[in-house]
């Protein structure tokens, strides 16, 4: 199974060992100023959020497309699932770099947003996001659209390619 990231044109397979989030820090420097904000859940539970996420597994791959019947692109599935619960949130990935309060990759939880660089892990910018599935004992999993050989909506976890181009956890919910 081949996974990139939203703007990547390179590919990278899932067969590397997956890191434990202890095991990972970002080395990516964030270059673009991009304001803080809130994100108003409603009180929506996270979990419900990310079971209604789950069930897009296999939604194929669209860049710049929020639309469920042609695709997604990583930052339009996102847009796609919390507007399904009237949840109003940026509409490209760049924009959630400070979007909620920032954890660390080892106390994330189930319907924590992940934020990465795109293609380029040295470029400092956010280009590619998930939602947290799970964190078993620091193993991370998280579900988002990936470009790679139009793959799709899929649940990945924390390979060389993401750990690479890792940038931070926010938390955007306070239900879990």
């Amino acid at each position: 199974m081949l996974i990139q990231s939203c703007h990547s044109s390179r590919k990278s397979t899932t067969a590397n060992r997956e890191l434990k989030a202890s095991e990972i820090k970002s080395k990516v420097v964030i270059k673009n100023k991009v304001p803080a904000r809130t994100i108003n859940t409603k009180g929506i539970p996270a979990g419900i959020v990310v079971d209604f996420a789950e069930t897009l597994q296999g939604v194929p791959y669209k860049y710049g497309s929020a639309d469920k019947s042609k695709g997604f692109d990583c930052s339009g599935f996102i847009y796609y699932v919390f507007t399904h619960f009237k949840i109003p949130v940026p509409r490209t990935s760049a924009d959630f770099t400070n979007a909620g309060k920032e954890v660390l990759l080892a106390d994330s939880k189930r319907g924590d947003i992940i934020l990465f660089t795109g293609s380029n892990a040295n470029s400092g910018v956010v280009g590619h996001m998930g939602i947290i599935t799970g964190n078993e004992k620091g193993r991370i999993s998280f579900i988002h659209a990936a470009s790679g050989n139009g793959v799709g909506v899929i649940i990945s976890g924390m390979g060389t390619y993401f750990v690479e181009r890792f940038v931070k956890v926010n938390r955007v919910f306070s239900v879990f």
